[in-house]
């Protein structure tokens, strides 16, 4: 049986949102983080077209409290183990995938799984505010967030500089604040980095396929950005 500190049954209390006890919660949250350096993928389908299959490079993978090995990928507003990905509107989990050898899995690569246990024991930290960070790893897949022009119907898109994760298990991407950059290359740890998921003003992740249509004003991705900005008025 698991207590908090004033010795309450922590297997009794429930997340209203996840509607998972605070015990699991705590099992699953994440300890550490390995970047995917191989171009792996996710496989998800989506219910418009249900015959298709879409890829996303995973960013990285991480070991939960438990045990347990995920991928994750930066979806929508936050970042999520990919066999959490089952929004009815918007994707469907179906696998992994190494493109190199065009192989579907459904397992994390064993060598991925002791490179994170070996680490997490390595490096085991306790802390005492669950605010700490205790990793930081920079973003290989070129990761955008969309942040909305405070006083303005228009958006920004800023490179995601890295991922912090926190002695809490939160993961939070971390963009630069062009005010506070004193050199360059920015890179993870600047003092110049913040939390997007923490800005008022973030909207979204894209990858940088898409960014980068945005920026070329690829016709379809500007009516997608339009959508966005519409949900700012």
């Amino acid at each position: 049986m698991k207590t908090s500190h004033n010795g309450h049954n922590m297997d009794n209390v429930v997340d209203l949102f996840t509607k998972k006890t605070y015990s699991a919660l705590h099992d699953e949250r994440f300890i550490r983080l390995a970047p995917e350096l191989d171009g792996l993928e996710m496989l998800y389908s989506n219910d418009t077209s249900s015959e298709k299959l879409y890829s996303l490079k995973i960013l990285c993978w991480g070991l939960r409290a438990n045990g347990d090995v995920v991928g994750l990928v930066p979806w929508l507003n936050d970042i999520v183990p990919c066999p959490d990905l089952c929004d009815p509107l918007n994707g469907h989990w179906e696998g992994y995938y190494d493109p190199g050898i065009d192989e579907l899995f459904f397992e994390a690569p064993m060598h991925k799984v002791i490179e994170l246990e070996t680490a997490a024991e390595y490096y085991e930290v306790e802390c005492e505010s669950g605010d700490d960070v205790i990793q930081e790893l920079p973003d290989t897949i070129g990761t955008h967030a969309v942040l909305a022009i405070p006083d303005s119907k228009r958006l920004a898109l800023v490179e995601v500089v890295s991922w912090s994760l926190h002695y809490d298990g939160s993961v939070y991407a971390m963009i630069s604040d062009p005010a506070k950059v004193v050199s360059t290359p920015v890179l993870p740890g600047d003092e110049s980095l913040y939390e997007a998921q923490a800005s008022e003003n973030f909207r979204y992740f894209f990858q940088h396929q898409i960014a980068n249509k945005i920026k070329a004003e690829d016709p379809e991705a500007m009516a997608a950005i339009s959508l966005l900005v519409d949900g700012l008025q």
